[in-house]
C-alpha cells in the first residue's frame, strides 16, 4: 500500500481511540458526580424521615395516653352502673325472699289444716265402711229371707221382672202402633175416597166412547164409478190432495177412507161428502174443494180449542197450543176422544186441588194440556208426554206446568204436587167405566200376559190379575223369598211389565208373602 494512503488512515484511527478514551473519562467523572449528589440527597431524605418519625411517635404516644384516659373513664362509668344495677337486683331479691317466706308460712298452715281434715275423712270413711258392711249384712239377710219365701234367687227374680216388663212394653207399643196405623190408614182412605168421589160426582162426563168416522155413505153404487173417474184419475187426485187411501170395494153404497192422521182423514171425509152433494167430480174440482175444506177445518180446530179453554176456565195459552188442543178433538185413544179426556182431567185435577188447598188454576191448566203431545205423534217420533213437555217449554209455559205434562206417565220425575194430581186425574179419567173401548179378546190376552210375566220369576207361587187388569197380585213362597227380596221382586215385575206390555193407565204390582204358625190349645 502506498505510504501517502497509510499515514492518513493511521492518523484517523489514533484520533478515534483518543476520542473514545476522552469520552470514557468524562463519563466516569459525571458518574462520580451523580453518585455524590445522590448520596447527599439520600442523607437529606433520611434525616427528614427521622425527624418526621420522631414527630409521629410523639403524636402516637400522646393519642395513646388520651385513649387510655378515655377508656379508664368509661370503665369507671360502667362499674358504677353495674354496682347500681346489682343493688337494685339485691333489693328485689330481698323483697321476693320475704314474700316467699310469707307464702311458705301460709302453705305450712294450709298443710296442717288439710292434714287434720284428711284424718277426719279417714275416720269418717272407716265409720261409713262399718255402716256399709252392717247394711250389706242386713240386705243379704233380707234377700235370703225373700228368696226362701219366693223360691227364686235375686237374679232370677230380676230377669223375670225385666222380661215381664219388656213384654208388656212391647205389647203396649205394638197396640199403640197398630192403633195409629189403623187410624192413619182409615183417615187417609176415607179422605182419598171422599176427594175422588166428590171429583167424579161433580165432573159431568159423556160416557159414550166416540169413534172417528172413516166410512162415507153413497147415495148409490153408481157414484163409485164417478169417484174413481176415467182411468182412476179422480181417486188419485183425491188421494194425492188429502194424503189418505180411498178404498172402494164390494161394500154396498159405502167408501172407506184409511189414514193414520185424523185431520187428513176428516178433510178427506168432508171433501168427499161435498163432492158427492155437488155432483161435479174431477181433479181440478177436487183440489179446489180440498183447499177450501182445509181452511174451514183450520178455523174449526182453532174454535174448538178456544171453546175448550173457555169451558175449562183456562186463559192465556199460546195460540199454537190452542190450535193443538183443537186438533185433539179429532184424535182418539182406545176409542176415547182425547180432547174430552183432557177436559175431564182438567176438571178432576182442579177439584182435587181445591180439596187439598193447592193451586187450582195451575192444576186445571196442566190437566187441560197434559196430552198436548198426542196432536203431533203422527208427525214426530217420541213419547207424547215428552213431546208435550217440549211444546210447553217452547211456548213459554211455567216449569211446574211443563213438568206435570212430561211426568204424567212417569217418564220424568215429579217435582210438584200438580204433577201428582194430573197423573191421578189422568188415571181416573182413562179407567172409568165406558171411557175406553177395547175388544174382549185383547182384554183377556192382556190379563193372561200379565199373569205369565209374574209367573216367570222364581219363587212365585201364584199370580192373579185383578181389578180389570189394573193390578196383579203375586203370592210368593216364604221359604224361597224373604221380605227384602219381595220388595225387589215387585219392582222387577213392574219393570218387565212396562217393557213388554202396552196398556192404558197404570198397573199395580202387589207381592204377598205370608208365613203362618198354627198351634192348638188343649
Amino acid at each position: 500500500m502506498p505510504l501517502d494512503i497509510v499515514i492518513p488512515i493511521a492518523a484517523g484511527v489514533g484520533g478515534l481511540v483518543v476520542g473514545i478514551v476522552l469520552w470514557m473519562v468524562v463519563a466516569q467523572f459525571r458518574s462520580n458526580s451523580s453518585v455524590s449528589r445522590a448520596k447527599r440527597e439520600a442523607a437529606q431524605v433520611i434525616s427528614e424521615a427521622e425527624r418526621n418519625a420522631s414527630g409521629i411517635v410523639k403524636d402516637g404516644k400522646n393519642a395513646a395516653k388520651e385513649l387510655e384516659i378515655a377508656l379508664r373513664e368509661k370503665l369507671e362509668q360502667e362499674k358504677r352502673e353495674a354496682r347500681r344495677e346489682m343493688g337494685e337486683v339485691e333489693r328485689r331479691l330481698v323483697t321476693k325472699e320475704q314474700g316467699l317466706d310469707a307464702r311458705a308460712a301460709a302453705l305450712d298452715k294450709t298443710t296442717a289444716e288439710m292434714t287434720a281434715q284428711e284424718r277426719n275423712l279417714v275416720a269418717k270413711e272407716k265409720a261409713n265402711e262399718k255402716e256399709r258392711d252392717r247394711l250389706n249384712g242386713l240386705i243379704a239377710e233380707q234377700t235370703s229371707k225373700l228368696e226362701a219365701i219366693a223360691g227364686l234367687t235375686a237374679e232370677q227374680a230380676r230377669r223375670d221382672l225385666f222380661t215381664r216388663l219388656e213384654n208388656e212394653v212391647k205389647r203396649d207399643c205394638a197396640l199403640e202402633l197398630k192403633r195409629i196405623e189403623d187410624e192413619l190408614r182409615e183417615n187417609a182412605d176415607k179422605k182419598a175416597r171422599w176427594i175422588i168421589g166428590e171429583a167424579i160426582q161433580r165432573c159431568a162426563s159423556d160416557h159414550t166412547a166416540e169413534t172417528t168416522v172413516s166410512v162415507v155413505a153413497l147415495p148409490n153404487d153408481d157414484m163409485k164409478g164417478r169417484i174413481i173417474g176415467r182411468e182412476g184419475r179422480n181417486i188419485r187426485a183425491l188421494e194425492n190432495a188429502t194424503g189418505v187411501n180411498v178404498i172402494i170395494d164390494d161394500t154396498p153404497e159405502a167408501v172407506v177412507l184409511s189414514g193414520f192422521d185424523p185431520i187428513r182423514r176428516e178433510t178427506a171425509r168432508i171433501t168427499l161428502e161435498r163432492l158427492i152433494q155437488d155432483g161435479r167430480i174431477h181433479p181440478a174440482r177436487i183440489e179446489e174443494m180440498v183447499e177450501k175444506v182445509t181452511e174451514e177445518l183450520a178455523r174449526t180446530i182453532k174454535e174448538r180449542g178456544e171453546e175448550a179453554c173457555m169451558e175449562a176456565d183456562v186463559h192465556g195459552l199460546h195460540p199454537e197450543i190452542i190450535k193443538l188442543l183443537g186438533r185433539l178433538s179429532y184424535r182418539t185413544s182406545y176409542g176415547q176422544n182425547v180432547l174430552r179426556h183432557s177436559m175431564e182431567v182438567c176438571h178432576i185435577a182442579g177439584l182435587m186441588a181445591a180439596e187439598l188447598g193447592v193451586n187450582i188454576h195451575e192444576a186445571k191448566r196442566a190437566g187441560l194440556i197434559h196430552d198436548l203431545g198426542k196432536a203431533l205423534t203422527h208427525e214426530v217420533e217420541g213419547s207424547h208426554a215428552i213431546l208435550g213437555h217440549d211444546l210447553c217449554k217452547r211456548y213459554g209455559e211455567p216449569e211446574a206446568i211443563a213438568n206435570a205434562v212430561g211426568a204424567h206417565h212417569g217418564e220424568m220425575p215429579m217435582d210438584t204436587i200438580t204433577a201428582v194430581l194430573v197423573q191421578a186425574a189422568d188415571a181416573m179419567s182413562a179407567s172409568r167405566p165406558g171411557a175406553r173401548s177395547e175388544m174382549l179378546q185383547n182384554y183377556i190376552k192382556r190379563l193372561e200376559q200379565l199373569e205369565q210375566i209374574a209367573d216367570s220369576f222364581p219363587g212365585v207361587d201364584k199370580a192373579f190379575a185383578i181389578q180389570a187388569g189394573r193390578e196383579v197380585r203375586i203370592v210368593v213362597q216364604p221359604d224361597r223369598v224373604s221380605d227384602a227380596e219381595a220388595v225387589q221382586l215387585s219392582r222387577d215385575i213392574a219393570r218387565k211389565v212396562e217393557a213388554e206390555m202396552t196398556y192404558p193407565g197404570q198397573i199395580r204390582v202387589t207381592v204377598v208373602r205370608e208365613t203362618r204358625s198354627v198351634e192348638i190349645a188343649k
